[in-house]
C-alpha cells in the first residue's frame, strides 16, 4: 500500500521535473530575448534566487524523511489546495507572457508591458504563485521548518528583485502598472511601490 509520505515524495519529484522543464523553456526564451536586443539586470541576486529554488524541493523531502513528519490531515489538504492554486496561477502567468517569460530579468527595449491575463489584476502574479508554493508545498506533509525557512528566504530575495525588475522595465511599465497592487487584487491594502 502506498503511504502518504510516498505520495508526497512523488509530488515533489513531479515538481522537480516541472522545474527542469521550466528551465529549458526559460533558456530558450532568454535566448530569443537576447536576439531581440534584450539585456539582463539583477544577475547578482538571481544567483541567490536560483540557489534557494534549487534547495527548496530537496529540503522539503529531507525534512519529511529525517524528522518523520506525518501527514497533517486537514491542514495538509488545505496546503495541497493552495499549492494547486499556485500552480494554476503560475501557468496562467507563464502562458500569458509566452516567450517573454524566463527566470531572469531580461528587458527588451521598446517591448510593451504585458497587461492581459492575470496581469490585468496584479503586477506580479508569478511571484505570488511562488510565495504560495513556498508556504504550501512543505505544509502538505508537515514540513513546517521548510515552509518558514524558504518563505523567509524568498521574501528577502523578492525585496531586492521586484524593485530591480520594476525599475528596469521603465516608464511604460510604470504607466501600465502604477495603479495595480503587486500581489493582491485591486482594493486590497497590499499595494507597494510606485
Amino acid at each position: 500500500m502506498v503511504t502518504s509520505r510516498q505520495l508526497y515524495l512523488l509530488l515533489l519529484g513531479l515538481l522537480a521535473c516541472e522545474r527542469l522543464l521550466e528551465l529549458v523553456v526559460s533558456r530558450r526564451n532568454a535566448r530569443r530575448a537576447f536576439e531581440r536586443g534584450g539585456y539582463e539586470v539583477g544577475a547578482p541576486h538571481f544567483r541567490a534566487m536560483a540557489l534557494v529554488h534549487a534547495l527548496f524541493i530537496p529540503a522539503c523531502a529531507a525534512e519529511v524523511l529525517l524528522f518523520e513528519r506525518a501527514f497533517p490531515g486537514a491542514l495538509g489538504g488545505v496546503a495541497l489546495a493552495g499549492a494547486l492554486l499556485a500552480q494554476g496561477l503560475r501557468y496562467w502567468a507563464l502562458r500569458t507572457l509566452g516567450d517573454r517569460w524566463n527566470v531572469r530579468i531580461i528587458v527588451v527595449p521598446g517591448a510593451d508591458p504585458v497587461t492581459r491575463g492575470p496581469y490585468r489584476f496584479l503586477r506580479h502574479p508569478n511571484y505570488l504563485a511562488v510565495i504560495l508554493e513556498m508556504a504550501c508545498v512543505p505544509l502538505i506533509h508537515g514540513a513546517w521548518l521548510s515552509a518558514l525557512a524558504f518563505s523567509a528566504a524568498n521574501a528577502s530575495l523578492l525585496r531586492r528583485r521586484i524593485p530591480a525588475e520594476e525599475q528596469a522595465l521603465g516608464m511604460a511599465y510604470q504607466k501600465a502598472f502604477g495603479g495595480k497592487a503587486r500581489f493582491l487584487p485591486a482594493g486590497s491594502r497590499a499595494r507597494a511601490g510606485p
